[in-house]
């Protein structure tokens, strides 16, 4: 993060969230190589859509993420390429998520603007997620 803000053609931003989600029925699914993989895909995922990921957690049982949004973009549609593109690639390429789960994610996520929180503090909480 070596900027307070970023800007897009339109619009100068800094719009920083705090975004977990859980696989179905909060299974923990998230293990032998798919949480790796699943790194991959967000950090692909953010990269191209423009968004700046700060931190990033994958617990066997939820996601946690730290990411600055392009306000024109939205949260929300980050968060459904996220879980769209993940769901597709760790589906095909780990066959027990197919066989253990309907769909890989819920339909739900949460998300926090960290505003009031220390951006420090948010990136250490969630650098800390393993080893609570």
């Amino acid at each position: 993060m070596n900027r307070l803000y970023r800007s897009n053609r339109n619009v100068v931003f800094s719009c920083k969230f705090h975004i977990v989600w859980c696989p179905k029925y909060r299974r923990s699914v998230l293990v032998d190589g798919a949480d790796e993989r699943l790194k991959k895909i967000i950090a692909r995922v953010c990269e191209a859509r423009n968004a700046q990921l700060i931190e990033l957690e994958v617990m066997p049982d939820h996601v946690h993420l730290l990411v600055d949004v392009d306000p024109q973009f939205g949260v929300h549609r980050l968060v459904k390429v996220i879980k769209g593109t993940s769901s597709h690639e760790l589906r095909r390429d780990f066959a027990f998520l197919k066989r253990r789960l309907p769909t890989l994610w819920t339909n739900s996520y949460f998300v926090s603007t960290v505003g009031g929180a220390p951006l420090a503090i948010v990136k250490q909480y969630i650098e800390n997620q393993k080893h609570v």
